[in-house]
């Protein structure tokens, strides 16, 4: 019966595919490489041109010249500053103030976010802490700070402290979730130990983004570090902001705040430089 049947041949055309192939962009391209000259024409722009902006505005006056000074009043401020209210004493008083908490803070939130990321355990007893202290404001800490530490030097590393070490806690710990099973079953099956899995495992995956977590929260300590100098300090950029705001020195009080950006990014640089230094297998990854 089956053989009877006859089979007729049937033509399959091609299916015709439309390709579309994206189109060059020097501008726009997504990770393939940027020229050098372009890439400081942009940086310079964006310098350029809001400053160009303040100029002009406060140059016409459309806003009043105590509440927005021009470029050169605020440079002005600045070297009277150095020159007669010893300022130089006072961005090393913030400077150190800064380096020992923020030390303190990556002493503390990076073993314990490496912890937390590694161990089931570590990451449910420290998670529910972390989570919730994390959304608590420093600020509302401050009175209690004054009761425990005082008003000196302590109280002030302490809030800088405070600030910077859960959010290391918490990308540190993301760090180390991201590493691939893999790397660690095949470590395993080369009959490493759960110590060698730490340390020549976890440790060297996370470090580039240990750096690259230290880079990113330096800057919470600077931000932190004008409220600590609120309690009864003597010396800082923080102060300085303060008590020029007390008498609306706004030119000193913009330069300040530009001195703390202009220290902020020398050390973001500086920590980049570091980071292709002791990690330059990452550069892949960065970039």
């Amino acid at each position: 019966m089956l053989e009877s049947i006859s089979t007729v041949p049937v033509s399959v055309e091609p299916i015709k595919r439309k390709y579309s192939y994206l189109s060059t962009s020097t501008f726009w391209s997504i990770r393939q490489g940027f020229p050098k000259r372009l890439s400081l024409v942009l940086v310079a722009m964006s310098l350029v041109i809001p400053l160009a902006i303040w100029t002009i505005v406060s140059t016409l006056q459309l806003v009043t010249p105590t509440f927005l000074p021009t470029p050169l009043a605020v440079i002005s401020a600045g070297i009277t500053m150095f020159a007669e209210n010893n300022l130089w004493g006072d961005v090393l008083a913030s400077c150190s103030r800064v380096l020992v908490g923020f030390l303190l803070a990556a002493l503390i939130g990076v073993p314990m976010g490496l912890a937390m990321g590694t161990f089931y355990s570590m990451d449910s007893l420290f998670s529910p802490l972390v989570g919730t202290v994390r959304y608590m404001p420093i600020t509302g800490f401050v009175p209690l700070i004054i009761i425990w530490a005082g008003l000196d030097e302590p109280s002030k590393i302490l809030i800088i402290t405070l600030g910077v070490v859960l959010y290391n806690v918490i990308m540190v710990a993301d760090a180390v979730k991201f590493i691939p099973n893999e790397m660690i079953n095949v470590a395993y099956t080369m009959g490493a130990s759960r110590w060698d899995v730490l340390w020549k495992v976890i440790v060297p995956a996370t470090f580039p983004s240990v750096l690259d977590t230290l880079r990113v929260n330096i800057s919470g300590a600077w931000n932190f570090v004008v409220i600590a100098e609120l309690l009864a300090a003597q010396n800082g950029l923080g102060f300085k902001i303060i008590q020029a705001q007390r008498f609306l020195q706004t030119d000193k009080v913009l330069f300040c705040i530009a001195l703390i950006g202009v220290i902020g990014l020398g050390l973001d640089y500086a920590l980049k430089w570091l980071s292709k230094v002791l990690t330059p297998w990452a550069d892949q990854v960065r970039h």
